[in-house]
Order: C-alpha cells, then sequence, then structure tokens
C-alpha cells in the first residue's frame, strides 16, 4: 500500500526489539525488569509494550511506536531508543529493526 505524503500528515515510526534477560529465572523478575525499562522508554514520549516471548523467563520482544510530523523527527526519536536499549544494564539486544508505517 503506497501512502500520500500530504503537509500536515502524520509519521508513524516503529521500532522492535529482540532482547534477552541475562540471570533472570521467573516471569515475576521478567515483569519487574521490563517495567523499569518500559518506565524509561515512557520518559522518551512515545508508546512501548512487550509483544512477544511473553512465556519466556530470560527473553523479550519490544515494541516501541512514535508518531511525528516528519520522518526525521521520527527516525531521531527511535534512534534515542535504541541508545536507551543499548545502555540498559539489565539486558542484552539480540536484535532490534525500525519500520516506517505510515
Amino acid at each position: 500500500m503506497r501512502y500520500e505524503s500530504t503537509p500536515g500528515s502524520a509519521r508513524v515510526g516503529l521500532l522492535t526489539a529482540a532482547l534477552r534477560l541475562p540471570g533472570c529465572s521467573s516471569l515475576k523478575g521478567k515483569r519487574s525488569r521490563l517495567r523499569r525499562l518500559l518506565r524509561d522508554l515512557y520518559d522518551l514520549r512515545l508508546s512501548a509494550s512487550e509483544v512477544g516471548m511473553q512465556d519466556r523467563t530470560d527473553s523479550a520482544v519490544i515494541a516501541c511506536a512514535v508518531v511525528s510530523s516528519d520522518w526525521a523527527q521520527a527516525e531521531r526519536r527511535l534512534g534515542r531508543v535504541q541508545d536507551l536499549l543499548y545502555a540498559h544494564p539489565d539486558l542484552d539486544v539480540v536484535d532490534s529493526w525500525t519500520e516506517r508505517l505510515v
């Protein structure tokens, strides 16, 4: 599907990341770690959620979405998300990718 690029239209960017949570052996511990991570992500004024591997104790997949008026701004914000993920002491980033949705 091709989207028209009209002035004033919204741009939506999505970052998805596969994470490893070393040393985490229970779902309760995993939720605690992810709660701290999601709180840090919310400080960047975006939407974030765990979207995969909910039943695994040592892994997670999260998605972060940003809405902006231009692609450059959306990509800068998603870059800050990536920086935060790679600097976070409680997890390892296995893979991450970004998409332009609208």
